[in-house]
């Protein structure tokens, strides 16, 4: 939802209807992951994709289909068979829920979106599949509260316990609710109340993950660049200021001028540092990286930790961080020298062997040419089947 979030506001402010797919599961080499959206609105227009283009024909039907009135519907596209065939042609599969949005379906919205401006977490549960009555009702899921339901107040409390931890990992994710599914363990009456059972699409909006760049250096301004295409909201930190300007550093969400392991601390401190968090060292200066990388490398949860010099520098910098008594299980932690081997030279091609490396640890790629490795080009852990059931309370991969 979130890619075509402006012209859906629109049309709800204005009191009009469109109708709203998103992709909710894929399957193998699917184009498009679980949240991308497609409108087709009041007027007809077509806005966003769920495929690229291969399907996109198809879903627009069954949006004017619902427009006119028809349920909301989860409809599968596989994979195409023939030359006129509906499907993808990469061999996946995409699970695509289509529903009507208005101010009578999702009144919500307006302050989701509002939400969503202001880089606050939200998450929207969505019931796919079950009962006809049930089919698009929805749960908006707050840290602190929760509004609408889902047409019973113990899947209400099931859904909002699951969404929460969902939206505290910044995951999307299908859950089904029954007999042999998330609702195990609970009592007869709640099986009875769910009826045939029941599954939701929890869309998770959670603040863009931080990376916080140490040393204002040439190579910082092109991973600024870098990172905030990826998705990241990013500081760039340095001692000096002389060297930390907005006018060095355009693509920085934040300059920031202080003593690098003083900022991290207080930004861990006040609770800013998560598991989703990137830490680029590029100062190769002991005075600054080791100081900084104590604090760095002690901290319980932090997505990614590297830091730019050479071998030499590297097993220097070892040496004085275990002088300062790191263990060596922290120091393995440590990326370093930081990035992937692409024969990177020049500062663009540095940012895009650290972003390389970022995104292999987070995805567990192999670092790879796809051409030389066998097997699928996506691992399995990005499928997410409506069908899956996972353990008691839906948790069983969150812990």
């Amino acid at each position: 939802m979130h890619d075509v979030l402006d012209p859906l506001m629109s049309w709800w402010a204005e009191g009009e209807s469109s109708a709203l797919a998103t992709v909710v599961a894929t399957h193998r080499s699917a184009p498009r992951r679980p949240g991308a959206a497609m409108l087709v609105g009041p007027g007809g227009e077509a806005v966003g994709s769920v495929s690229g283009g291969c399907v996109e024909g198809a879903v627009y039907e069954l949006g004017t289909e619902v427009l006119a009135g028809a349920r909301p519907v989860l409809q599968r596209y596989g994979a195409a068979e023939g030359v006129f065939a509906v499907g993808l042609t990469c061999g996946g599969t995409l699970d695509v829920f289509v529903e009507r949005v208005d101010y009578a379906t999702f009144p919500q919205l307006g302050e989701v979106s509002e939400t969503i401006r202001a880089g606050r977490p939200v998450a929207v549960a969505t019931v796919i599949a079950g009962p006809p009555e049930r089919l698009g009702r929805r749960l908006v899921v707050w840290p602190d509260r929760m509004a609408g339901g889902l047409g019973s107040d113990r899947l209400d409390d099931l859904v909002l316990r699951d969404a929460l931890g969902l939206l505290e990992a910044g995951r999307s994710e299908v859950l089904s609710y029954d007999a042999h599914g998330s609702c195990r363990g609970e009592t007869a009456d709640v099986l009875g109340e769910f009826g045939e059972g029941v599954t939701v699409f929890v869309e998770s909006f959670a603040p863009r993950p931080r990376m916080i760049v140490f040393g204002a250096v040439d190579f910082a301004a092109t991973l600024a660049r870098t990172a905030s295409f990826l998705g990241y909201r990013v500081t760039v930190c340095d001692a000096r200021p002389v060297f930390a300007t907005a006018q060095r550093l355009p693509a920085a969400d934040e300059v920031v001028v202080q003593w690098p392991h003083r900022y991290l601390e207080a930004e861990a401190d006040a609770g800013r540092i998560d598991g989703r968090t990137a830490i680029c060292v590029l100062t190769h200066d002991h005075k600054f990286d080791v100081p900084l990388l104590e604090v760095a490398l002690r901290l319980p949860e932090v997505g990614y930790i590297g830091a730019m010099g050479s071998r030499l520098a590297h097993r220097e910098r070892c040496e004085r961080l275990m002088e300062a008594g790191l263990t060596e299980a922290e120091l393995k932690r440590l990326c370093s020298p930081i990035g992937l081997d692409l024969g990177s030279s020049t500062p663009e091609e540095t940012a895009v062997s650290i972003a390389a490396e970022i995104i292999a640890l987070k995805r567990g790629g192999s670092g790879l040419r796809l051409a030389d490795r066998p097997g699928p080009i996506h691992p399995k852990e990005d499928l997410s089947p409506y069908g899956e059931t996972l353990g008691s309370g839906g948790r069983g991969r969150l812990g």
